[in-house]
């Protein structure tokens, strides 16, 4: 569970707003930051959501671009402990989700628009080495942004994930920030937008496999923002969050999904209604996609596929008519079955042809039919995929 939310979450415009539309700091404290009150906060019920959703860890952002913390700094007056909500928002959430049994990250952002030591708050890029001051700026400002990871790494016991975001300009980058969050913390996994040492590759809204034995993650958003727009009603369905997670559990990655709480700490319902969906389809299939390893299995027009030990779990998200056939199995079949509810499917293997017979149509489940497959050997494709072509996207 990715969670965006900040004094942004008042405007319901996006968590870019002060950007996109150049308010002033002044304004921005006053309108925004003054009037976020996360009156209805309730991390508890963030936590059971994730959990009932499947998911296994969070990242909730301590402090995005418009510099705005989300726990009591020391290093400037601009946080939820002096304004708005007066309190510390992190603390609450560290203590909710570990309590629930999730592996908890934290958002950092070292990017601050309003702090007079950054390059300026209204770029529609992002600065450029050049843009700094002086060589002094960029000193006092690293120092600044250190001393808050500092707070964080130190203040709320075990992190888990380290989620950097806006290094840019790319000399912001401080590989010595990184070596002292792994001394306070030597079990941190750090993603790699801060530069090295880090563990975790990131994808974006989209999903690119990072290379075999890099730990990686493909991070999405359930409509088109990461922070709460209260006229952004283009939610993702059940359906596509199970299919991006299949794709990136077939490459041996993981979905980090975003939710943009409202300004009082309530989740929109959509958001909701499309985790518990999911979540019910992982209590009936999640074996095929907890613990998955990298498949090498092709692309079919019908499902994907993801595997781990000897079998293969073929998820189709449409009606088959009653019969499948797989082409991509290299490896003798030994059995076949559903996964939800353990039927067995008659199969029949013609050459390099797996025929599955008598599925359910139409298909009883409405996000995926997900057929276990239990094979002789590690699962093999007959034929390896050497180009990056899939439907629907051309690749660089």
């Amino acid at each position: 569970m990715f969670i965006h939310w900040g004094a942004y979450s008042v405007g319901a415009r996006g968590e870019w707003m002060a950007n996109r539309q150049r308010i002033p700091f002044d304004e921005y404290r006053q309108k925004y930051a003054e009037n976020f009150h996360a009156e209805n906060y309730d991390p508890v019920r963030w936590a059971e959501l994730a959990v009932a959703a499947g998911m296994r860890y969070a990242v909730l952002t301590a402090r995005h671009h418009d510099g705005f913390a989300l726990w009591p700094t020391e290093t400037s007056e601009f946080h939820a402990g002096a304004i708005g909500p007066k309190r510390d928002l992190v603390e609450p959430y560290v203590e909710a989700f570990r309590s629930a049994g999730l592996k908890v990250g934290l958002y950092f952002s070292p990017a601050d628009w309003y702090h007079p030591d950054y390059p300026g708050a209204y770029f529609r890029d992002w600065p450029a080495p050049g843009d700094w001051k002086d060589a002094e700026a960029r000193e006092r400002f690293i120092a600044y942004y250190r001393a808050q990871l500092r707070e964080l790494l130190t203040g709320y016991g075990k992190i888990d994930y380290l989620w950097y975001d806006g290094c840019i300009p790319n000399d912001l980058q401080c590989p010595e920030a990184n070596e002292e969050a792994l001394r306070l913390q030597p079990q941190l996994l750090i993603n790699e937008r801060n530069g090295a040492p880090s563990h975790v590759h990131i994808s974006e809204q989209a999903i690119r496999a990072a290379d075999s034995g890099q730990l990686w993650e493909a991070c999405m958003t359930l409509n088109d923002n990461w922070g709460y727009h209260s006229g952004d009603a283009n939610w993702k369905n059940p359906r596509q969050v199970a299919q991006m997670l299949t794709e990136t559990a077939a490459s041996e990655g993981n979905l980090l999904l975003n939710i943009g709480p409202r300004a009082d700490g309530a989740i929109p319902s959509a958001s909701e209604e499309i985790l518990h969906a999911v979540g019910d389809w992982l209590k009936r299939n999640g074996e095929s996609i907890y613990g998955s390893e990298r498949s090498g299995l092709s692309w079919i027009n019908s499902g994907r596929a993801t595997v781990k030990g000897n079998h293969v779990y073929l998820h189709l998200w449409n009606d088959t008519g009653g019969e499948f056939c797989y082409a991509e199995i290299k490896n003798r079949a030994l059995s076949a079955k559903l996964l939800d509810g353990g039927m067995p499917v008659d199969f029949e293997q013609i050459g390099e042809r797996l025929f599955l017979r008598n599925l359910p149509n139409p298909q009883r489940d409405p996000i995926a039919t997900t057929v276990a497959i239990e094979v002789e050997g590690t699962p093999e494709p007959i034929t390896a995929q050497t180009t990056f072509w899939i439907p629907g996207e051309h690749a660089d």
